[in-house]
């Protein structure tokens, strides 16, 4: 008989389970609540002070040993798993009768004393027990062991069951998130919402989703940065805002990519791009010592130290080092468009410098950056929003921060001179009218916003899900993002 046919069958025993129980007047599904005194490490844990009292526990069925007139069965909550002993004695005929016919993955809610048996096992003995929900279908015996590694991901809340470290890995993130809040609000930050919804996607330059608000009857996009609302805040008085959630970029899917995703950013006023660079080292290490008690850590076998004070190399310096290539010798775009066709640059006739130094940074340099670094000094052409750098106005105060040969963090000392900010926007809509439909849109609110006045402002954005993936040891940011985005099965 095949698997399926066998899968069926059983499914159908539970079923046939469930209508018995309800003939017998006692459907489980009707149970609204339940008391829970304790739970499962903690009695473990206090195993001296708990010894021989009376507790009360609910959680899930997953392993179940029965020995004629008395079992034990694992119940598995919150914390972790307790074995309990159910003796039919002790809880009377008629209920135990009902007991056996549970199932693995069913929901009980057990009454007890505490007590360890004769092998030394900490457990509960049972004195009343009640189903609280049936589970009508089948756990895994083997989660790791199944072909489809999407069905984890699909099926989150069976992986959280049957896997205790994907449970971890989610209690960590929270914890970590709650770090990154207290170490800004330590600073005087004010957390802030903006808006998700907006008629222009702006602030960075991805390609985002598009969606109709029919009341409006105008196309609104789903956020790609909160960058530019925040920056108003600042023009309106906020001096120090940041604002963690959800954007979405409507780009391709890798193990480091999801179009959905957490990203926090941060303004402040009177700051610029080094003081970013403070904040971002102290807040990530800070991280990793609090939640995890150090600051190196181990990324799927490579050792990383967190520890400040990180790298920091200009973006043309990083191009020397790893190719050769000077551009202090190299200063105008014939030369540059030359370099770029030997390394085999693609569309390397339509670059600028910058856009060449850019290319040749992200081909031949970024895979070389594990250890954190900060790359700063980014060609004015890829950087709309930051200021110029007076000393060569060809680049810009920006840095961006890699681990791992991953961008963590993009900052800026903001570009608050609205005559520039508007031309960037122009040479933006120049480059999208070409066909880059990732280059950003013209926002006359914002530039408007920008003649109010912007004071000196330092600003960043940091890819939460790639720090928690890092800090957590996780090979695919699906793995740090509780449902994320799936193909929907045919």
């Amino acid at each position: 008989m095949s698997t399926e046919s066998n899968l069926s069958e059983v499914l159908q025993v539970r079923r046939s389970k469930l209508r018995d129980l309800r003939e017998k007047g006692r459907d489980p599904y009707v149970i609204e609540n339940y008391t829970v005194t304790d739970f499962s490490e903690d009695i473990k844990k206090q195993f001296d002070d708990m010894e021989g009292k009376e507790v009360s526990i609910a959680g899930r069925i997953m392993a179940k040993r029965q020995m004629g007139k008395a079992s034990f069965i694992d119940i598995q909550d919150k914390e972790g798993r307790i074995q309990c002993y159910v003796r039919k004695d002790a809880i009377g005929d008629e209920e135990y009768d009902f007991f056996v016919t549970y199932d693995i993955g069913d929901i009980v809610g057990i009454k007890g004393t505490v007590f360890r048996t004769k092998h030394g096992e900490i457990s509960v003995k049972t004195v009343e027990l009640k189903l609280l929900s049936k589970s009508l279908q089948v756990l895994p015996e083997k989660w790791h062991g199944l072909k489809d590694m999407d069905l984890r991901y699909r099926q989150r809340y069976v992986d959280l069951i049957v896997n205790p470290s994907v449970k971890k890995t989610f209690i960590l993130r929270s914890k970590m998130l709650k770090e990154v809040k207290n170490y800004l609000d330590n600073l005087d930050y004010i957390e802030v919402d903006t808006p998700i919804l907006s008629p222009i996607a702006g602030g960075a330059s991805a390609r985002p989703f598009l969606t109709h608000h029919n009341t409006l009857d105008i196309d609104m996009y789903l956020r790609i940065a909160n960058e530019l609302y925040l920056k108003r805040l600042i023009v309106g008085g906020f001096d120090r805002v940041y604002e963690m959630g959800r954007m979405f970029r409507n780009e391709g899917m890798s193990v480091k990519h999801n179009p959905e995703y957490t990203a926090i950013e941060l303004y402040q006023a009177y700051a610029d791009y080094e003081d970013m660079m403070d904040i971002a080292e102290n807040m990530i290490s800070q991280i990793a010592q609090k939640t995890l008690g150090t600051m190196k850590i181990n990324y799927q076998g490579t050792e990383i130290d967190l520890t400040p004070p990180w790298k920091r190399m200009t973006m043309e310096e990083a191009v020397k080092e790893y190719t050769g290539i000077d551009f202090s010798v190299i200063n105008t775009d014939k030369e540059a468009v030359e370099i770029a066709k030997q390394k085999n640059i693609e569309d390397a006739d339509k670059m600028t410098r910058g856009f060449v130094i850019n290319s040749l940074f992200e081909e031949f340099c970024e895979d070389k950056l594990i250890q954190p670094v900060f790359i700063t000094h980014h060609p004015v052409e890829v950087s709309p929003l930051a200021k110029k750098d007076p000393e060569d106005p060809r680049r810009t105060k920006r840095f961006e921060a890699f681990i791992n040969t991953w961008e963590i963090a993009n900052a800026f000392s903001e570009l608050n001179d609205p005559i520039d900010q508007k031309e960037r926007f122009e040479q933006q809509l120049k480059q999208r009218e070409a066909g880059d439909e990732e280059a950003q849109m013209m926002d006359e609110d914002f530039v408007n916003a920008l003649e109010v006045g912007l004071p000196p402002t330092g600003g960043m954005g940091i890819g939460i899900d790639r720090v928690i993936m890092l800090l957590t040891d996780s090979p695919s940011i699906r793995d740090v993002i509780l449902f994320p985005t799936m193909k929907p099965i045919d």
